[in-house]
Order: C-alpha cells, then sequence, then structure tokens
C-alpha cells in the first residue's frame, strides 16, 4: 500500500477503528498525492521569481485566453475561472458552503464536521460515496422507489446488492417506519456493516419526513449502531430546502447522527445543482460526519476523497465554482431564491388542491409528497407505461412510469396555468385504456 495511504488509514484507526473498517478497499487505498501538485503548491508560495511548475499557459503573469471564450463570461477576470481549480475545490467556497450547512441545519452547531469537498454534481458525490465506502457484495438498503441512478452506480459500478423496504404504507399515508425498521435490523443482524441511502425530498415521490419521523429514523439508525453494526449512511440532499409544508422536518438526517455513535459514517451528499438552480454547473459536496478524538481523522477523510476525485475527474468546474461564490455573496441572493422556491411551492399546492376533486379517484392514488421537485400517482387498473406512450401518441403529453404501476410528474417544469390540464388529461388517457 502506498505510504501516504497508509499513513492516513493510521490516522482514522487510531482515532476510531469502526471507520477505518468501513471504508471500502479503494476507500483504505486512497490518498492525495504529493508529488507534482505539492510541488507546484510550495513553488506559488516561495517562488516569487520564476516559477515552472504549472501546467497551464501564462502570458504577462495572467492565464492565457482567447477572446472568444472570454467574451461571453462577463465581470469576472479570466485568471478566477480559466486555471485548473483544486482537486477538493475553491477553499472560499468550501467554507462558505460549510457555513450555510450549519445555518441551516442548526443541530450541526454543536458537532464537528468536515469541510466539503467540492464534487461534479451530486451523481458524483453518490460515486464517491461507493468508491470509498462500498465493496462487492456489499448490502445496500434503499427503499422499493428510488433514483434510477443508484442502480447503476452501486450495483453495476461496484457490484453491491441492494436489499428495499417499502417507502410507504399501502394506502400511502406516511413513509413506512415499521418496514424501515425491520429491513434495517435484519440486515445487521446478516452484516457487519450495512448502507443505506436517505433521500429527502425523495425522488420520484417528493416526500419529506415530518419531524417525529425523522426523530425515528435517526434513533433507529443509532440504536442499531450502538448494539454493535457499523452503518453507512448516504444523505442524499439533493433538493434540500425544497420543504413546502409546516410540519415537514427541515434539517437534514445528517445533523441527526453526524457523530451520534462511532460505528456510524454520516455523509451529505448535496450540492447547488437544485438548491441554486444550476443543474448543469454540476456542482456538489461530500461533507462527513463521524465520531472521532482528532481532527486530522477529518483531514484524512477530505485527502482520501481528493485522492478519488484526482484519480478520476483531476478537479471540478472551475468557472462554476467561482459563479457559485460570487452569487453565495450577493447581497439578494436569499432573497432570489426565496423567489423561486414560492413559485415551486405554490405549484405543489395547485396539486394537492386539484386532486381534491373525487373525480380522480376511481382511477389513481396519491403518494404523499410536501417538497422537491415531483410527485407520483399510482394507478388503479391501467398499466403505467401503456398510458404513458398513450399520453404521447393522443394527447402530445409526457410523464414518466415507473414499473407497471407508478407514474412521475415533475411538477418543478410545469406552469401553474398546465397543471389541471394534465391531469384531465391523465384522467382522460385512463379512460380510454379502459374502454379498450
Amino acid at each position: 500500500m502506498n505510504p501516504i495511504a497508509q499513513e492516513l488509514n493510521d490516522i482514522i484507526n487510531g482515532s476510531n477503528p469502526h471507520i477505518f473498517e468501513m471504508l471500502s478497499d479503494m476507500g483504505k487505498a486512497l490518498f492525495f498525492p504529493k508529488g507534482i501538485l505539492t510541488q507546484s503548491a510550495e513553488a506559488k508560495e516561495k517562488a516569487r521569481k520564476i516559477n515552472a511548475t504549472i501546467g497551464i499557459a501564462k502570458e504577462g503573469g495572467h492565464v492565457l485566453s482567447l477572446p472568444s471564450i472570454t467574451q461571453y463570461i462577463q465581470g469576472i477576470d479570466s485568471d478566477e475561472y480559466l486555471p485548473y481549480a483544486s482537486s477538493y475545490g475553491i477553499p472560499a467556497l468550501r467554507k462558505k458552503w460549510k457555513e450555510e450547512l450549519v445555518i441551516k441545519n442548526p443541530l450541526l452547531n454543536n458537532k464537528n464536521i468536515s469541510l466539503p469537498v467540492v464534487t461534479s454534481g451530486i451523481t458524483h458525490g453518490i460515486s464517491i460515496l461507493s468508491d470509498m465506502w462500498i465493496d462487492k457484495n456489499d448490502v445496500v438498503i434503499l427503499p422499493d422507489m428510488f433514483w434510477g441512478n443508484y442502480s447503476l452506480t452501486f450495483c453495476v459500478l461496484n457490484s453491491a446488492r441492494i436489499v428495499h423496504y417499502s417507502a410507504y404504507d399501502e394506502n400511502l399515508t406516511c413513509f413506512n417506519i415499521k418496514s424501515f425498521e425491520k429491513v434495517i435490523r435484519e440486515q445487521a443482524k446478516l452484516n457487519d456493516k450495512i448502507v443505506t441511502v436517505l433521500n429527502f425530498p425523495h425522488n420520484p415521490t417528493g416526500y419529506s419526513l415530518s419531524r417525529p419521523e425523522a426523530e425515528q429514523v435517526a434513533d433507529i439508525l443509532i440504536d442499531v449502531a450502538q448494539k454493535g453494526t457499523k452503518i453507512v449512511v448516504g444523505c442524499d440532499d439533493a433538493y434540500f430546502g425544497l420543504f413546502f409544508e409546516d410540519e415537514t422536518g427541515k434539517e437534514s438526517i445528517f445533523a441527526k447522527i453526524a457523530g451520534a455513535d462511532k460505528r456510524i459514517v454520516a455523509i451529505k451528499i448535496d450540492g447547488a445543482t437544485k438548491e441554486d438552480y444550476v443543474w448543469g454547473f454540476r456542482t456538489g459536496f461530500v461533507t462527513y460526519g463521524v465520531y472521532c478524538d482528532n481532527s486530522m481523522v477529518y483531514e484524512s477523510l477530505e485527502k482520501k476523497t481528493a485522492g478519488c476525485i484526482r484519480g478520476n475527474i483531476s478537479n471540478c468546474s472551475h468557472l462554476s465554482q467561482t459563479i457559485l461564490l460570487k452569487s453565495m455573496a450577493d447581497d439578494n441572493y436569499e432573497i432570489y431564491k426565496k423567489e423561486k422556491f414560492e413559485l415551486l411551492k405554490k405549484r405543489a399546492q395547485k396539486i394537492k388542491q386539484i386532486l381534491i376533486n373525487p373525480k380522480y379517484k376511481e382511477a389513481f392514488d396519491v403518494y404523499p409528497f410536501n417538497s422537491g421537485y415531483f410527485m407520483c400517482i399510482r394507478l388503479k387498473d391501467v398499466n403505467a407505461e401503456k398510458l404513458r406512450l398513450h399520453l404521447l401518441d393522443h394527447y402530445e403529453t409526457g410523464l414518466i412510469s415507473l414499473g407497471d404501476q407508478n407514474i412521475r410528474i415533475a411538477f418543478s417544469c410545469l406552469e401553474i396555468s398546465d397543471i389541471e390540464p394534465l391531469f384531465d388529461i391523465i384522467l382522460s388517457g385512463i379512460n380510454d385504456l379502459r374502454r379498450g
């Protein structure tokens, strides 16, 4: 094993052996190389006369650039976005994101967490979780309705085994705590280590836990860990902050379980993608919350994460990070975000208002939703894929089918005026198929 990786492992193992044991084989082997990068960093600090270490082109002390590119990026000096960013991400952005995490999750005020590491979007963050913490045949516990990319990342790329619990009770009234607990405890008896990913607001159903539900989920995980099972908990907070109802929990599960037990590794995966409406920026973050008595454990996890990034994509978009950091410093940043939040909230409220109409009840059930971008319906007696194709062919209307019964509706991209006509089209399509 590389001596730098061994040094990081020794730090982690010396503070909390359970964290080290939960790392995948790749996670144990990862390190951040000191070679050219370290030498360039030292030269940047000391080589005031001549610096011939940087692998970029410069002229007159500034980065070389094409006007045909820079003309489209007004108000930002090209030196702020054309050079490579650090594999860890821009330091100021990492610090700012951490400050915002604590503001948005007050429970973190009294907890020690890592500095976020910048990823190329949340999918990349999920991939890092998989690479660093999941070995072949490890169990990943997910709800029976989940973002399809998890299968590709965990199973196809990392050969994990997914075990499901029922996301909702049979009547679709609430999150199925009993099923979640049953599966978690069953798998804890069968495995020394388990992995679970908690995705709230949930894709595809648009549900977030109530405060009591969130407490129950956290308590179950902590209790299982205290009884001897090591648990890696990935908190996929892609749609964090888009909570539309008062009773919904407004803090991430991460804030409740970070550092709660020596056998829990909590990993918060979030980003500007949906929170700041910059999907194409591909700017996300990975943040760790663990039980340890040495701050160097966090530095070691950050170095392993940066090494994972360095060995894969090298670093994330400097331009995206720079613009995001400047946006977060804008005096009107929170006002702008509030405006967009209210727009999405009105769409969700409009759907709930429309679906009170009893004419829909014989055609489909509605999964609980209170947040995020999506909502789902469960069809009673027609096939979801047949309905999807029928609506495309006869009503020029596009939806997503999930399995045999479920349809996902992205209200995030609907105008208010389109919502009622959409559900009437769905009802018409169902009646068409019923008549054959």
